[in-house]
């Protein structure tokens, strides 16, 4: 926490300081242990005082504010971090404050419960080098079917493991991948080099509709409370939630099995038994390749070898 849904509403609370300019930086002094701020503070606020904001953006879970000098703030709430125009729940957890000049918004605030946030300013090489393709999959709100395929369908990780590589997807976290296999009825431990056409075709609509719901609801604010949006309001989708944190409790999916709580990776996954019971027809081989390439893939894509539509 937070992820795509959540930052992708940061970034929509803060887009309206587009044409503001910075016109001053400060970070206010507190007992705590400073986040990470690179570059270090005086060459940061070097390079932003006086420059103009022309782009808010997003790559994966992080906010990107681009300057008219080339250069883009990067903001990674991590666990509690949040990027905020209104005044922040208290002053000693504030990090970061940007003061505005000629803009709807006096100033960009980051606030971190935690500190494990990370400001960083970055020239547009450094920003491909750290978060471009190379390190960064697709969004996960944009990618197409055949991408989704083409990244994951050959490896043998379970298919919750795959769906958080951010190199090969980018913005689904532990909660939001819960969700989604929860909507899809696919096991979160089978092999993503076992799942069929119908399967991927179902993951790939699960991944959108529940990601753009999300994001309609402003995201989920957890029992801990530290997730808000711009506006230091919390998310909604916490109370449409049908697998996340609700061990124990009947499947609101299939109204017959029982949500139960597992770990992978040292991390819980909340699953159905009933619903997302693993298939008991036919497996690939062992050996069975899955890769495609997008440019060539025919209307039945490569990615799946031939027993898959079975």
């Amino acid at each position: 926490m937070p992820e795509l849904p959540e930052v992708e509403t940061m970034r929509r609370g803060i887009a309206r300081i587009v044409g503001s300019r910075i016109g001053r930086m400060a970070c206010p002094r507190s007992r705590l242990q400073s986040i990470l701020i690179v570059p270090p503070v005086p060459e940061f606020r070097r390079r932003v005082v006086g420059k103009k904001i022309v782009g808010v953006g997003r790559a994966g879970k992080r906010v990107v504010v681009e300057l008219d000098s080339a250069d883009r703030i990067v903001f990674e709430p991590r666990m509690t971090g949040r990027v905020l125009l209104a005044d922040p729940p208290d002053r000693l957890h504030l990090r970061v404050v940007f003061e505005l000049e000629d803009g709807p918004a006096p100033r960009l605030i980051f606030w971190d419960v935690r500190g494990l946030g990370v400001v960083r300013l970055v020239t547009p090489d450094e920003f491909d080098r750290q978060l471009g393709a190379e390190k960064l999959g697709p969004d996960a709100l944009e990618i197409s079917l055949e991408a989704l395929c083409e990244r994951l369908g050959s490896s043998r990780r379970a298919i919750k493991a795959a769906l958080l590589d951010q190199r090969a997807l980018a913005g689904i976290g532990n909660l939001y991948a819960s969700e989604i296999l929860h909507r899809a009825k696919l096991h979160p431990l089978i092999p993503c080099n076992r799942l069929r056409l119908v399967d991927w075709t179902r993951l790939h609509r699960s991944i959108r509709e529940v990601l753009e719901e999300a994001v309609r609801c402003q995201g989920s604010t957890l029992a801990d409370g530290n997730y808000r949006d711009a506006q230091n309001r919390p998310g909604a989708y916490q109370e449409r939630h049908l697998a996340y944190q609700r061990a124990g409790q009947p499947c609101l999916q299939c109204g017959r099995g029982r949500i139960v709580r597992i770990v992978q990776a040292q991390r819980s996954t909340f699953f159905c038994p009933r619903c997302q019971a693993p298939r008991q027809g036919r497996r690939p081989t062992s050996g069975a390749r899955t890769t495609c390439s997008p440019a060539t893939a025919p209307a039945r894509p490569s990615c799946f070898p031939a027993w898959a539509g079975s």
